[in-house]
C-alpha cells in the first residue's frame, strides 16, 4: 500500500520499520499519527568539533532538548532505528550552512560528512497517543495539518557556541481538559513533558497564532485554550542564531519514527 492510499488508521498501524521504508522510498509527509504507540524523535546532526558544545547545550536545556540517543561520529544507525539509516529514513531534512537554510531534501546523504554526530531528541508527537487515549483532542491530527511551532521571547541557556530562543509547539485544548493535558504530558519528561505555558501567547512573545514560524496554523475550536510545549525544533532556531558551519536537521514535523515504545518514556 502506498502512502497516498492510507487513511489515518492505516498510518497509525504501520510498524516503525515500514514507515521508515516508505520515507526512504521518497514519501514526504508530517509524521504525527504514524506508528501509534512508538516514539518519534527530532534530529540535529553537527560536525564532531561542535558536538560537545551541543551535548552541553542539551544538558542545560532538557525541556526542549531531551536526548533519546547520540550516535557516534559517522554512525548512521542505532537501536532506535534498527537496520535503518539516519540519512534517509526521515521524510524530509533541512540543511544549514553558517546558520542559513540552504536546502530541504528527502535524502541527506549528499550533505553527510563522516564526522557528523547525530543527536536524537524527544518529540511531543510521542505523548499524543496518551492524550488521544484519554479523550483529549489533538487539533493538527484532526485537521490533517503539521503542528504549529513558534519562536518565543524565552532564551535558552547558552553552552559553548550555541545559544538562541526557545521554540514551542501549540495544541488548543478544551478549557475543561487543560488540567488533564498537563497531568498526562507531565508523565513524559523524555519527550518535553508538561507544558511551558498555558493561555496568552503574547506573554511568551508570540504575536499571532495564525502565523507560526514552523509548521501550519490550526483552527482554535470554540472554548479551547492554547497550550504550549517546549519543542525539539529549538535546536534549529539555535543553529540559525549561532551559525555553525554545517547542521543537518529534520524538517519541522517530519520526524524519525523510532522502534522505541511510547511507554518506555512514561514515568509513574
Amino acid at each position: 500500500m502506498e502512502l497516498t492510499d492510507m487513511d489515518d488508521r492505516d498510518k497509525a498501524k504501520l510498524t516503525p520499520a515500514r514507515a521508515r521504508e516508505l520515507f526512504r522510498g521518497g514519501a514526504v509527509t508530517p509524521t504525527a499519527g504514524f506508528s501509534r504507540g512508538h516514539a518519534q524523535a527530532n534530529l540535529i546532526a553537527v560536525p564532531v568539533e561542535d558536538a560537545f558544545d551541543f551535548l552541553l547545550f542539551a544538558q542545560r536545556n532538557p525541556k526542549p532538548c531531551p536526548l533519546l540517543g547520540v550516535l557516534e561520529p559517522g554512525q548512521v544507525s542505532s537501536e532506535l532505528l534498527t537496520g535503518g539509516d539516519i540519512r534517509t529514513d526521515l521524510p524530509s531534512y533541512r540543511i544549514y550552512r553558517d546558520g542559513e537554510l540552504v536546502d530541504e531534501v528527502p535524502d541527506a546523504t549528499g550533505w553527510w560528512r563522516d564526522d557528523m554526530v547525530s543527536f536524537l531528541i524527544g518529540c511531543s508527537f510521542t505523548f499524543e497517543s496518551a492524550l488521544l487515549d484519554n479523550g483529549v483532542p489533538v487539533a493538527h491530527i484532526e485537521q490533517n495539518r503539521n503542528v504549529p511551532m513558534y519562536r518565543t521571547s524565552i532564551d535558552t541557556v547558552p553552552a559553548g557556541r550555541f545559544a538562541g530562543p526557545l521554540v514551542v509547539s501549540m495544541r488548543p485544548v478544551p478549557a475543561s481538559q487543560v488540567a488533564d493535558a498537563v497531568r498526562i504530558t507531565s508523565r513524559y519528561p523524555a519527550v518535553h513533558g508538561a507544558p511551558v505555558h498555558v493561555g496568552d501567547p503574547g506573554a511568551i512573545g508570540i504575536p499571532d497564532l495564525a502565523h507560526p514560524d514552523f509548521g501550519e496554523a490550526v483552527d482554535l475550536p470554540p472554548g479551547a485554550v492554547p497550550v504550549f510545549w517546549a519543542c525539539g525544533v529549538t535546536p534549529q532556531a539555535v543553529v540559525m542564531a549561532s551559525r555553525p558551519a554545517l547542521a543537518i536537521s529534520h524538517s519541522p514535523g517530519h520526524m524519525l519514527v523510532t522502534d522505541a515504545r511510547d511507554l518506555q518514556y512514561q514515568v509513574p
